[in-house]
């Protein structure tokens, strides 16, 4: 009951696939070394093997990581766009590529942005 009011409070990501994949293009040269950079400084990490971004979040505990996890689900789906991650108790590891143009794209800058700002860190 709970998911279903809110799933009906954000749209769908129901695009058909081939309208995804004409609007999402590569990023490569210049466009691509200033979004790394710029994503340096909050620790992403480039992949070079699968020409992705990846990060590690460290939360207080395994609700703090659900809950975020839980927002970024929504944000994801707002976008057409979903991560790759994986969850165990307080840790989350991301991993953001575009499969529609098979490397990193705006799409995956602007996730982890997102990403980030909703990161509340674990206290000590």
């Amino acid at each position: 009951m709970v998911l279903a009011r809110l799933q009906g409070s954000i749209r769908s990501c129901s695009r058909p696939f081939a309208i995804a994949r004409a609007s999402v293009s590569q990023l490569g040269g210049k466009a691509k070394e200033a979004a790394l950079a710029e994503l340096a400084g909050s620790k992403w990490e480039y992949d070079s093997s699968r020409d992705a971004i990846t990060k590690k979040f460290d939360f207080a505990d395994f609700r703090d990581a659900f809950a975020w996890m839980a927002r970024v689900a929504f944000e994801a789906e707002e976008r057409c766009h979903h991560p790759e991650w994986f969850n165990v108790y307080n840790r989350v590891e991301v991993l953001l590529t575009t499969h529609d143009c098979q490397g990193l794209s705006e799409k995956d800058v602007d996730l982890a942005k997102k990403m980030d700002e909703l990161f509340i860190p674990a206290t000590e």
